[in-house]
């Protein structure tokens, strides 16, 4: 099996702390075998996409010196996107992605198109890549036609925060357009590279959502002083998935030093019980013991998809493959993206399911005949005159309510297309940005939930008897919004918070 360009730690340092790439670092030699290699295997053959038509006309001969202005020409007609354009953090992804790519050395382009886009990530230049087009298979056709586009000096860029045209920041950047050689417009525009790099995205924030969600049922649970078994290693080991052994111990971890959680043994098998109803509950409700159990398989479901993007950022996912080592180019499907579609889908439903047990905690904390211990809706007010936080249940709840209704699985959506060609396809670029969407909606979700924890910290007045970990994030919180009596407007907490949360670096 071949070694890996890119791991995914790796990948994280350059989308997200903007790592710069060294070209000397990469394999540029292999890149310029390929193509040389290709250049002189495509004489008098055959071989789609460089002297065919694309697609279903495939079956059209073109004559050698329109050879480069084929090229040329499905960069320019593909370039038909519609919506908003991705924001740079996704694109950067997706740039990497393509990247990860051509690197394969089996594309059979030209080393300088490699070199460019390079250059372009490590400028920060962003093409405008609409997020509407891509039906998935021949992958991101149209979005990645977009940035072949600016790669030959046309279309715009967003570049220090303005839009200008390609060929202007290039320019200034001291860059050249890339000229076609043999088939890079196809290779370009053909593969999974902008499903992908949105699922990278993706997954960075699903993994931190998880470990808030986490942190937050620790707080949940020391809020409801649970009994601490629920989190245990003896419980949680006979089930052998290691997903729920993994989330326990990390409970365990966020746990440590807290005197909130009870003991079993201390408090009900000392046999002097004679009570016929207990006060206190003998088992918490589901949203806050059964934690392990339901953010195990999230936790799962999160790494298995890592290493679905990984192995495919080191793919060659584009047709046709050339292959300078068994001297001979394969047609055949690689850019098809139901690797990313299916995924896509699970960590879709996973968010779904991680912002419903979220919602149903906020409505224990909300509820004051459930909890028992704290007033309705968290109001430290005049019931009936001050509402507390009444009204973000209301957002929380529509919220949820939304991501529940977006987690159908797109990965059965094909729809035929290009005249049949394309019959079945996997709308993975579409199911990217629909989790993109659901995850987007949990963290406003997950930001009322912090803040109602921390209201119900203090609610109880138990702010020195959380664990270390709980009690640090419960006064980064509060920094942001301080303890309320009297009602306010939530919206601008709620901003800031989200920001803090998104930002907020949890390693366990």
């Amino acid at each position: 099996m071949k070694s890996r360009i890119f791991s995914f730690s790796e990948i994280e340092k350059i989308v997200f702390d903007n790592k710069k790439l060294s070209i000397n670092r990469l394999p540029i030699k292999k890149v310029s075998e390929c193509y040389h290699f290709l250049k002189n295997f495509s004489s008098e053959k055959i071989i789609y996409g460089i002297n065919t038509g694309f697609g279903p006309m495939a079956q059209w001969r073109i004559e050698d010196s329109d050879l480069k202005a084929l090229q040329y020409n499905i960069i320019r007609s593909h370039s038909t996107g519609a919506g908003e354009p991705l924001p740079d953090i996704y694109v950067r992804a997706a740039m990497v992605a393509r990247l990860g790519t051509f690197l394969q050395a089996r594309s059979g382009v030209h080393p300088d198109l490699v070199k460019l886009l390079v250059e372009m990530i490590n400028h920060n230049i962003y093409p405008l890549i609409p997020q509407h087009g891509s039906v998935g298979a021949s992958g991101d056709l149209v979005q990645l036609a977009h940035l072949a586009l600016t790669m030959i000096g046309e279309g715009e860029v967003h570049y220090e925060n303005q839009w200008r045209k390609a060929i202007d920041v290039l320019s200034e950047c001291n860059l050249k357009p890339f000229k076609i050689h043999i088939r890079e417009g196809l290779s370009i525009t053909n593969g999974t590279s902008v499903m992908t790099g949105i699922s990278i995205v993706n997954q960075y924030e699903a993994e931190k959502l998880l470990n808030l969600a986490i942190v937050a049922s620790v707080m949940m649970n020391e809020i409801a002083n649970s009994y601490d078994d629920l989190m245990s290693e003896q419980l949680n080991n006979v089930r052998h998935h290691y997903g729920q052994q993994l989330v326990a111990e990390k409970m365990r971890l966020l746990a440590k030093g807290s005197k909130r959680l009870l003991k079993r043994e201390h408090a009900l098998y000392d046999g002097n019980h004679s009570e016929k109803i207990f006060e206190h509950k003998v088992q918490a409700y589901y949203s806050l013991r059964c934690i392990p159990q339901i953010f195990g398989p999230i936790l799962e479901t999160l790494n298995n998809c890592k290493q679905v993007l990984e192995d495919e950022v080191n793919s060659a996912c584009d047709n046709p493959i050339v292959d300078p080592v068994s001297k001979n180019v394969y047609h055949g499907g690689n850019f098809h993206g139901d690797y990313i579609s299916l995924e896509q889908d699970k960590v879709k439903i996973a968010m779904v399911r991680l912002a419903m047990t979220i919602e149903r905690q906020l409505n224990y904390l909300f509820h004051d005949r459930i909890n028992g211990i704290l007033p309705p809706f968290l109001n430290l007010g005049q019931l009936g005159l001050n509402y507390g936080m009444q009204a973000c249940q209301f957002t929380a709840t529509s919220t949820t309510a939304e991501c529940q209704t977006l987690a159908m699985p797109n990965y059965v959506h094909s729809i035929p297309n290009n005249n049949d060609n394309q019959d079945i396809v996997s709308m993975g670029t579409n199911t990217a940005l629909i989790t993109k969407r659901v995850i987007d909606n949990v963290w406003q979700v997950m930001s009322i939930h912090f803040i109602a924890l921390a209201q119900a910290i203090d609610c109880l007045n138990i702010s020195n008897d959380i664990s270390p970990f709980t009690k640090k994030i419960y006064k980064q919180v509060r920094n942001i919004c301080p303890k309320f009596i009297e009602d306010t407007p939530f919206y601008e907490d709620l901003r800031k918070v989200e920001t803090f949360l998104r930002q907020y670096q949890i390693t366990l």
